[in-house]
């Protein structure tokens, strides 16, 4: 239960809910399979999966939910090739040309004939809820994504007010900088070997992994006004990643001291604990590196953004 990406979420008069007040809400938005004619549906599942019933777990101010999106997959070749066939038929037909409208309408008749025998895709995706700092953490690489488990929070309690976690300097100008000058680095700051430059013209994007990020190449690519939009760093004995330029963290690898201290708490071969004890272990991690995340970035800006959701 370790996560692989983090869009970060600070939240601004957050509801007073206790637990079992939360876990009814959530129950009340679970997740129903898709029927015929539906394309999508999102609500939320147990994070233990069928060894669970919870759809909450909290473990000292950390809480952990788990939204389940399901849509069906119809591939739009699959749909062109079908109406061309159709559209050909009737005009053979009928020995004329159909007009644009006829078509259009021919087509969404076949989506919906063609849509309930559709594969269907899975996903679940996890939400933190760290209660101390007031932050909402949400396991995946797509902020399009994200937004829409927010907007199930949010039909679950009736309101919810967030923005994305934002600070003084921007993260481009500070990776940038780090990246340029060393001793501009933090001191618990590691530098990785990933990094993603963009040119401030048409230039396009350079990306470099495995590389020496301070080799002569990456700094003559500064020189040239090139700018970091993703950087590796990494916090010893607690995880590696990515920052990328909205401050999203990506690509997060925990150290292999985190993860053994996980492996060697017993659990009984009981499911639940492991995911409660992993669960924790993680979020202490993450909230003690969000931290030194913010502290690197001058601190957290006080501006509400204009994205604030309620």
């Amino acid at each position: 239960m370790w996560f692989k990406h983090l869009h970060l979420y600070r939240l601004h008069d957050a509801p007073e809910l206790g637990a079992a007040d939360l876990e009814t809400a959530l129950a009340e938005q679970a997740f129903r399979p898709l029927n015929g004619a539906e394309a999508r549906r999102l609500g939320w599942c147990t994070p233990a999966g069928r060894a669970g019933t919870q759809y909450l777990h909290e473990l000292q101010g950390h809480r952990l939910m788990t939204a389940l999106r399901q849509e069906r997959i119809l591939p739009t070749a699959v749909v062109k090739e079908e109406l061309e066939e159709r559209v050909e038929t009737q005009e053979t037909a009928e020995g004329r040309k159909l007009r644009r409208q006829e078509k259009l309408t021919l087509k969404e008749q076949i989506y919906e004939e063609l849509l309930p025998r559709a594969f269907v895709r899975s996903q679940k995706v996890d939400l933190w809820w760290d209660t101390r700092q007031q932050l909402i953490g949400i396991n995946t690489s797509s902020r399009k994504r994200a937004e829409e488990i927010l907007d199930l929070l949010r039909e679950s309690l009736g309101s919810l007010r967030v923005t994305p976690l934002a600070t003084q300097t921007l993260p481009m100008r500070a990776m940038t900088t780090w990246l340029g000058d060393a001793a501009s680095r933090p001191a618990d700051m590691q530098l990785g070997d990933q990094v993603e430059l963009k040119a401030k013209g048409d230039d396009g994007v350079l990306r470099a992994r495995q590389v020496d990020l301070d080799s002569d190449e990456i700094q003559q690519l500064l020189d040239s006004d090139r700018q970091a939009s993703k950087l590796a760093l990494g916090i010893e004995g607690r995880l590696n990643f990515v920052l990328h330029d909205d401050l999203a963290v990506k690509s997060l690898s925990f150290d292999d001291a985190l993860i053994d201290e996980a492996a060697q708490t017993d659990d009984g071969d009981d499911s639940l604990v492991r995911l409660e004890t992993d669960f924790l272990l993680m979020t202490q991690a993450l909230a003690e590196s969000i931290e030194r995340l913010i502290a690197w970035l001058g601190g957290e800006s006080t501006t509400t953004s204009d994205t604030t959701t309620a």
